[in-house]
């Protein structure tokens, strides 16, 4: 019944009275028959995504063992011009072009993955304005439109967060508190897509750029990603409940910082 996992004498005694005063049964959401096909998009394209860098891996390797060192320059026209005029034996040659046959293939069934999510994404007004933030482009946008549903069933941050799965997990009894690794329940695509476009954000965003520099020094680069991925998913739910872009969030921020300020003073 309990889908966060998280374990604590004090959560643990609320969600039993809960359930057993008021009958507070979780309920259950699921996606219409729409909002599974566009998801499919999200998550074939993703696919070929993964297949593509692998014939990116495998086409660095040949080059490598022949001396040719361009790393990203090799997907570059001058670098598949030389890598097409190194002399390679029968065995490694046929690598090479099946490899770049289906490189280029990939290559367009991405294209035109993209054009159709970017199709999607033009049809929800929601989509749109999370496009707003900096750094979240049309497919983490979608994701999370997609993965989350409505909103309105999340009482704040925390239960978004906890349903995506980028909380630790907590083990926490007798006046003891123990944190453990990610929980990383809830849509692992979605979690994917966030990591990605908050290395992204925290380049844009001085904010999201000041959290990540400084938990990256404490804790490390892997750390900094997560926390700032988590804050950059509160900010979408935030946006999406309230129906706003980005610079009115940044401008209820700003005025709350001044609030802040006054109380203090």
């Amino acid at each position: 019944m309990e889908a966060r996992k998280q374990k604590h004498d004090r959560r643990d005694a609320r969600h039993l009275l809960n359930l057993l005063l008021g009958g507070d049964f979780p309920k259950i959401w699921l996606p219409s028959a729409e909002e599974r096909d566009a998801r499919v998009w999200l998550e074939h394209r993703h696919q070929w995504v993964q297949l593509r860098t692998r014939a990116k891996n495998g086409l660095q390797a040949v080059a490598l063992s022949y001396g040719l060192r361009r790393r990203s320059r090799l997907g570059t026209r001058v670098g598949q011009e030389e890598l097409q005029k190194i002399p390679l034996r029968e065995g490694p040659e046929r690598r090479r072009a099946d490899l770049l046959a289906l490189l280029a293939q990939w290559d367009t069934w991405v294209k035109e993955l993209d054009q159709r999510i970017a199709e999607e994404v033009g049809r929800r007004p929601d989509a749109q304005r999370l496009m707003t933030h900096p750094g979240v482009g049309p497919i983490t946008v979608l994701g999370t439109v997609l993965g989350l549903g409505p909103v309105e069933r999340f009482p704040d941050g925390q239960h978004v967060t906890s349903y995506v799965g980028v909380i630790p997990q907590e083990e926490s009894s007798g006046g003891r508190q123990r944190f453990g690794h990610l929980s990383k329940q809830g849509n692992r695509l979605l979690r994917f897509l966030l990591v990605e476009a908050a290395q992204t954000a925290c380049r844009f965003d001085p904010t999201l750029q000041r959290v990540y520099r400084r938990l990256a020094f404490r804790k490390g680069n892997a750390s900094a990603k997560v926390a700032v991925a988590r804050k950059l998913l509160i900010r979408l739910y935030i946006m999406l409940r309230d129906k706003i872009d980005y610079a009115e969030f940044c401008r209820r921020g700003s005025h709350a910082g001044m609030l802040g300020q006054v109380a203090l003073a």
